[in-house]
């Protein structure tokens, strides 16, 4: 099997038979010929349905996670929403406590509608998520490391609890992209990325993916459902994200080495009050991710003494980092959560959250330095 940089630089790639052409062709044709009777003598019916681009894009993100199949959606919360849309009714959902926001909303103002229940557990404790359970549980959803407190679940542990219990665990690894972690092979069910983050790499693609371990039936009903729903991701967007997925591994070198020297500065600065990264040997999960990841990404957040006063404006000040939401494209980005996430938050008011970027280290550290120093 080739290494994980070999898949991402060719996985799903081969030159094009009509052209010879190396890099994948965009097709964006959204009808395709078929016989009288309706057969497919190219295997293509309609765009909604399946399309070439699309294709070639799950054959590499599949290969990517070990996934026997992937799914692309248009955004990360179209695929997770499916995930969950998929699932029988009456059934009970666990999600961990440091969710992305939106699918805990999602799961708050929907689930009622689509008969599916939910509760919260923090997914750092096995045992939490094991009193969690119901005998309707069906999922349970972790996101390892967590936005935006960077909490890390055991997911060898997690799948464990679910598969006893006759669940599924879905993995959200959209700050851990497969060149980091690998939850398939831990035992995950399904990996949920928002392939607009690391994947696509360059702020410019909106997508989500679905990765399932195996082909069953869970999988079909995912794909039955994009299909009639037409949560289907547009050819361009698929081969955006195939381009963005050929660099991934260096990137994601780059990414994780930025971001390692900031944790560290800022652990040792007297105004900041707390890191969240799991790369810091005094993280509460630091040997757990440092047994499930092959490094520990782009992504952290710290808090700033004073509170929410003291870092807005700290935010405020930074230069080079710009104020965005959003993470994993080529520029650094500084985001106050809880502003974002509005008055139901329960992040912390005094967290800056920080999406690393490709630039030097020494820069984004000056930056950081004269925007604390104030």
């Amino acid at each position: 099997m080739p290494r994980i940089e070999t898949l991402a630089a060719r996985a799903g790639s081969r030159p094009d038979p009509t052209s010879g052409a190396l890099s994948v062709p965009l097709q964006l044709a959204t009808t395709f010929e078929h016989t009288p009777d309706g057969q497919l003598p190219q295997g293509w019916l309609y765009q909604r349905y399946d399309n070439p681009t699309q294709h070639e894009t799950e054959q590499a993100l599949a290969a990517l996670d070990g996934a026997a199949r992937a799914l692309l959606f248009p955004t990360g919360m179209a695929a997770g929403a499916t995930a969950l849309q998929a699932l029988p009714a009456g059934s009970h959902v666990v999600l961990c406590d440091d969710s992305y926001f939106s699918f805990r909303a999602l799961a708050a103002q929907q689930f009622p509608r689509w008969g599916l229940t939910w509760s919260l557990a923090d997914f750092s404790d096995p045992d939490a998520v094991r009193a969690a359970l119901r005998p309707e549980t069906r999922l349970l959803w972790a996101e390892t490391p967590s936005n935006p407190l960077l909490k890390v679940c055991d997911i060898a542990a997690l799948a464990d609890v679910a598969h006893a219990a006759g669940a599924q665990l879905l993995v959200d690894g959209t700050f851990a992209p497969p060149v980091l972690q690998q939850p398939l092979a831990l035992g995950a069910d399904i990996v949920l990325h928002s392939a607009t983050k690391y994947l696509g790499g360059h702020g410019d693609v909106m997508g989500g993916v679905l990765a399932f371990r195996e082909d069953g039936a869970h999988a079909a009903d995912c794909h039955g459902l994009r299909l009639l729903a037409g949560a289907t991701a547009s050819p361009f967007a698929a081969w955006m994200i195939l381009r963005g997925v050929r660099t991934l591994p260096a990137r994601m070198a780059w990414h994780c080495a930025n971001a390692k020297q900031l944790a560290l500065a800022l652990h040792a600065h007297p105004r900041v009050a707390r890191v969240h990264y799991p790369g810091l040997p005094d993280h509460p999960q630091h040997a757990v991710a440092a047994a499930q990841m092959r490094d520990f990404g782009g992504m952290l957040s710290f808090e700033v003494d004073g509170g929410e006063t003291a870092a807005l404006a700290v935010a405020g000040r930074l230069r080079l980092f710009t104020n965005a939401t959003s993470l994993g494209s080529t520029e650094s980005l500084v985001e106050h959560r809880a502003s974002i996430e509005g008055p139901a938050s329960t992040t912390p008011r005094g967290l800056l959250r920080l999406s690393v970027g490709l630039e030097h280290a020494q820069d984004l550290l000056d930056d950081l330095a004269q925007a604390l120093d104030a």
